[in-house]
C-alpha cells in the first residue's frame, strides 16, 4: 500500500468533511439557533475532521515537500548504512514534487554523483530502494574485477582491507571517491557481483549499493537505470537505529550520510 496515497486520501476526506461542516452544517445550525430551536448535536465524524485536519495538513506538507523518514531493511548499503537504521530523506533536494504522482513542480537542484538516493523501483513503484548514485545521464559505467570506471576513468579507491568485526571471509573494506564524496565500500572475496558495461540513457541514473557484492542495483534486471521521475530524494541523516532482536545502536544517532 502506498502510504503517500493513503495520507492524501485521508487528508482530502477530512478537508471535504470540514468544508461541508463550515459551508452547510454550521450556517444551518446558526439559523436553527436564531429561530429559538434546540441545539443540534453534530456528528462525531465532523468533529474529528475539524480536529485532525490541521495535523494531517502539516504531516502531508512536511512529508511531501521537506523530509520523509525511512527504515533500512537490508545490508546492501553497508558499511554506510546498517540494517535497522532510520533515516531522514530530503524531499526538496531535487525539486518540489507532488505527492503520489511524484511530478516535479519546482526546480531546486539536481542529483550529483556520490549522492545516496531513495527511489521508487521502476519494476514496482510501490517499493522504495536506497543506493548510491554512480552514473549521470550519458555516462558510461564499467564495473570489472571489483573496480569502477566512469567514462573511461578509473574511480579512486584505496587498497581493500579485511573488516575486523566480520568473519574472515565475509567483508573487505575500502574507501572510494565519487566526485567530492569519499565513502566506504564493502567487497566479499567469496562472492562476485554482476559486472559489465552500462551506458546511462538521457533522463536516467545508474545506482549501486556500497555493499558491492550483495546489492540488487542498476546492474540487474528489475532495477536497471532509474528514471528521473522515480527519484524520491537524498538521504541525509540517521535519526535512530534499532534492529528487532537487538539493542539500539545509540552511537549512530545523528550521523550524517555521506
Amino acid at each position: 500500500m502506498d502510504f503517500s496515497f493513503v495520507l492524501v486520501a485521508v487528508t482530502g476526506l477530512a478537508l471535504v468533511l470540514w468544508l461541508i461542516d463550515r459551508l452547510a452544517i454550521a450556517p444551518r445550525d446558526k439559523r436553527h439557533a436564531a429561530s429559538g430551536g434546540e441545539p443540534r448535536r453534530k456528528l462525531k465524524v465532523f468533529e474529528y475532521a475539524s480536529a485532525f485536519l490541521p495535523v494531517l495538513l502539516i504531516v502531508l506538507c512536511a512529508r511531501s515537500f521537506l523530509y520523509e523518514p525511512y527504515r533500512i531493511p537490508s545490508g546492501s548499503m553497508r558499511p554506510t548504512l546498517q540494517v535497522g537504521d532510520f533515516i531522514f530523506v530530503n524531499k526538496y533536494a531535487y525539486g518540489l514534487r507532488l505527492p503520489v504522482t511524484n511530478t516535479r513542480i519546482v526546480e531546486l537542484g539536481a542529483p550529483e554523483r556520490g549522492d545516496v538516493v531513495v527511489f521508487k523501483l521502476p519494476a514496482d513503484p510501490s517499493a522504495n530502494f536506497i543506493k548510491r548514485l554512480v552514473g549521470l545521464p550519458g555516462d558510461v559505467i564499467e564495473y570489472r574485477n571489483k573496480r569502477l570506471n566512469i567514462n573511461g576513468e578509473p574511480v579512486q579507491i584505496s587498497m581493500p582491507m579485511p573488516v575486523s568485526d566480520e568473519s574472515p571471509f565475509s567483508a573487505w573494506q575500502a574507501q572510494e571517491v565519487l566526485g567530492d564524496a569519499p565513502h566506504d565500500v564493502y567487497f566479499m572475496p567469496g562472492q562476485r557481483g554482476r559486472e559489465g558495461r552500462f551506458e546511462v540513457p538521457p533522463g536516467h541514473y545508474f545506482v549501486m549499493g556500497d555493499n558491492r557484492d550483495n546489492s540488487r542495483d542498476s546492474r540487474y534486471p528489475g532495477v536497471d537505470f532509474i528514471p528521473e521521475h522515480r527519484l524520491v530524494g537524498r538521504a541525509e541523516r540517521i535519526w535512530f537505529n534499532w534492529e528487532i532482536g537487538s539493542m539500539p545502536e545509540w552511537g549512530r544517532i545523528g550521523h550524517p550520510i555521506r
